[in-house]
């Protein structure tokens, strides 16, 4: 059987708002033709701090306020989930996908999501980590999250993913409360490893995991479209 063909896209380290406006490119794309591709993969790290909120809000604004003071960026997103930060060290995944190729439901593809996270730390030497059932959606170590989830879906259609922290400098999740989540901590692949562990070394292990659990093939995408 002729298993579906999943463009990947590595934009290296780029404001995060160049992730968000190629998503919405590929977004478009995959609904002006449903069904005729499974999509694409989009990979970067941020350049810079940013925290985000979901659909059910997750900070004030005298909170907000007192982040970009910090010089963070602060951006309201359509993805499931409350709060989170993205910066420099953690790899994020944005799977722009057409389920229907995959044969995937919204459940199943973030189940995949979390797999994936989930066999990386494995292939990284880390044999404890879980995925946990809402709202603990993610994957953790011991009581420390690692890689945070949030996705949406219309039309069949994914946007946003995961975010995994290689080597992030953990400090700033502390002026939030990641993910609303009273009580839990985050944690690094370095600060597990007790070694630097940089984006560039986790994605071919990453690319390996996301082609064993959506059981697809991957093809290089030279240029964003």
């Amino acid at each position: 059987m002729l298993l579906p063909a999943v463009r990947v896209v590595w934009l290296s380290r780029v404001p995060y708002a160049e992730l968000l406006a190629l998503q919405q490119r590929w977004l478009r794309r995959l609904q002006a033709e449903p069904g005729t591709e499974a999509g694409a993969l989009l990979l970067c790290e941020p350049a810079g701090p940013v925290y985000t909120t979901g659909l059910r809000g997750g900070l004030t604004a005298e909170e907000t306020a007192r982040l970009r003071a910090l010089g963070a960026e602060v951006r309201p997103l359509g993805r499931g989930g409350l709060a989170t930060f993205h910066g420099p060290g953690q790899l994020l995944c944005h799977p722009v996908l057409d389920l229907r190729p995959l044969g995937l439901r919204l459940r199943a593809h973030v189940a995949a999501l979390e797999a994936c996270a989930v066999r990386l730390c494995e292939l990284q030497g880390l044999q404890g980590a879980r995925a946990r059932p809402p709202p603990y959606t993610g994957v953790w170590l011991g009581e420390r999250k690692v890689c945070a989830i949030g996705v949406r879906c219309g039309r069949h259609v994914t946007s946003h993913g995961l975010a995994l922290n290689c080597s992030t400098d953990l400090a700033w999740f502390e002026h939030i409360v990641p993910c609303g989540l009273v009580g839990t901590g985050v944690t690094s692949l370095s600060e597990e490893l007790q070694r630097h562990v940089t984006v560039d070394e986790v994605i071919p292990r990453f690319l390996e995991a996301f082609k064993e659990t959506y059981k697809c093939t991957l093809t290089s995408e030279d240029s964003p479209r």
